[in-house]
Order: structure tokens, then sequence, then C-alpha cells
């Protein structure tokens, strides 16, 4: 299963040149991840306050492939790779319309208010595993 969420490039998000600054599409994959965990029933702040851990990225591996430019509407597709008590990684990738531009592997993991990394909650990792698609398909 993939999850879809489209953003427009702003004049913000560009360089002089009209197309989008490199490190805006970490921006664009963070929002895209984030209304993926809300569309799980997953409340961020909630976990925060009860359970004590938040969401960390731990590594991206990512891959500039065509340059957006100022006012393409983008789609974020994103799809959980692999799921274990400590880490979820997920593709994700970037298209406008049929263009690929980005690709991404993201690792998340959870973290302590301390800072020391933690399991993810076993309800959180239920709902991540049964969305998992291994890479190449």
């Amino acid at each position: 299963m993939k999850h879809e969420f489209t953003c427009r490039v702003y004049y913000e998000d560009t360089d002089l040149a009209g197309i989008v600054y490199y490190a805006n599409y970490l921006k664009f994959i963070e929002r895209a991840r984030t209304e993926f965990i809300r569309t799980l029933g997953v409340d961020q702040n909630r976990v925060k306050a009860e359970q004590g851990v938040v969401f960390a990225v731990r590594r991206v591996e990512i891959d500039y492939l065509v340059p957006a430019r100022f006012d393409d509407l983008l789609r974020i597709e994103t799809r959980v790779r692999a799921v274990s008590g400590a880490r979820v990684i997920l593709a994700q990738d970037i298209h406008c319309g049929d263009r690929l531009l980005v690709q991404a592997v993201v690792t998340l993991v959870c973290l302590a208010e301390s800072g020391r990394p933690v399991r993810f909650p076993a309800d959180i990792r239920r709902k991540l595993a049964q969305l998992c698609v291994p890479a190449g398909n």
C-alpha cells in the first residue's frame, strides 16, 4: 500500500534559477510522512504525551533525478519497506505528473524524552507492518 500526498512548489522553495533548493525536498517528504502517520490513526502529540516517545529520522538516502520548479504540483508517494522493533524504513518518491523527480529511503526510529533510542510502540509497529511492501514491489 502506498500513501499519496500532494503539495505545490512555492517561490520560497526555489533558488534564483527557479528550481527547488535541494534541502526543501526533505521538507516535502517530512510533510508526506506526517500525513501518512496521521492516516494510520496515530496522533504523534498523544504518543509523546502518553508514551514519552517521538519519531526521529535516523538516516536518509536521497537521489535527485530531475529538478522540480516553481509552481509544480508534486505528488509524494510513501511506502513501508521494513519494520522491526527499533526502526521503520520507508521509501518516498516525489513525482511531478508522470516524471519521477526524487527517490528517498528514510529510516525512522523512536526516541525517549532523554534522547535515548527506544522500541516502537507495539500498536504502531503492527499498523506499519501490515502495510509493508518489500523493495522492488
